[in-house]
């Protein structure tokens, strides 16, 4: 975890880091971005669901569980930073006119 998210705060140092409901999340202009939690089996990957639908196949194709709402990342898999990156990338795109914390 604490890889993942230096490499965020490096990557995207226009990001503010915040924690909220006791995990780590980025935002972007007070709107969320991204958000990672920890499980006993794996790394949470929480963007908002419309990144989620953009990126079925992606997710698919790296192996990882999904829901709805997060990506599951087992600890004994590699993240796969460069999906995680275009999904912080669509979200900093489509979100740069938003002014609420959360899609309406």
């Amino acid at each position: 975890m604490e890889e993942l998210l230096t490499w965020v705060m490096e990557k995207f140092p226009s990001l503010e880091p915040e924690i909220a409901w006791n995990q780590p999340m980025f935002t972007d202009h007070a709107t969320y971005i991204i958000g990672f939690s920890v499980a006993k089996h794996h790394l949470s990957v929480a963007p908002e669901r419309a990144g989620l639908d953009h990126f079925k196949t992606e997710i698919e194709q790296a192996g990882y569980d999904y829901t709805k709402e997060l990506v599951r990342m087992k600890w004994n898999t590699p993240i796969d930073f460069t999906l995680i990156e275009k999904m912080i990338e669509l979200y900093i795109l489509d979100k740069k006119d938003y002014s609420t914390l959360w899609r309406k």
